[in-house]
């Protein structure tokens, strides 16, 4: 394989970063494949659940489809939890990351503060606060936080719901992660929409 000449990025050429930007471009397309395959993975992960981390996320993104919800929030939901193997105190964080570049303000912020506003269903079971979640009382996406924990995260452990597939929801991810939302200037900037 093709390699570039430089050693240090200060002393790359044109061609050098021509060439990468290939590179890096089809990598991207890889994104979604990359997802799936991880998601699959949340069969394995934190066990103590009625069911898995998988069927879990399964279940939130089904009821998100089955309210009506926009592509972008049932994969919002889909993937809310991605983050749970690798970033086990941080895995809100981890999993708004992944979708920011494709998913709107609203969306990327109630998934970055879903595991906060979660904590109402159990943190005083273990001495934590239940309200937490009212220091952004205020947030214009409070509410929106509020709802997506009720009817897509604290519910969804039934072992008796019948969840789409994760194969069901593969286009849908497809969709969503085909392009960088390109609405906001800083966003065109950052990703190159």
């Amino acid at each position: 394989m093709k390699k570039v000449s430089f050693t240090q990025m200060s002393e790359g050429t044109a061609a050098d970063y021509e060439y990468l930007d290939e590179l890096e471009n089809q990598f991207k397309k890889e994104l979604p494949t990359k997802l799936l395959k991880a998601l699959a993975e949340l069969e394995y992960s934190l066990s103590g659940y009625q069911i898995s981390r998988l069927e879990h996320v399964l279940q939130a993104a089904t009821r998100a489809l089955y309210a009506g919800e926009s592509d972008q929030m049932i994969i919002a939901a889909l993937l809310h939890d991605i983050g749970d193997d690798l970033a086990p105190y941080s895995h809100s964080e981890m999993a708004a990351s992944i979708l920011r570049p494709f998913v709107s303000d609203e969306i990327y912020w109630v998934v970055k503060h879903h595991g906060l506003f979660q904590m109402y269903y159990y943190a005083h079971h273990s001495g934590g606060d239940r309200n937490a979640r009212d220091r952004f009382k205020d947030h214009p996406f409070y509410d929106t936080a509020v709802r997506f924990c009720h009817e897509y995260d604290q519910n969804c452990f039934d072992p008796n719901y019948e969840s789409k597939p994760l194969a069901f929801f593969e286009p849908m991810l497809q969709s969503v992660f085909s392009k960088p939302l390109d609405s906001d200037p800083e966003q065109q900037a950052r990703y190159g929409a």
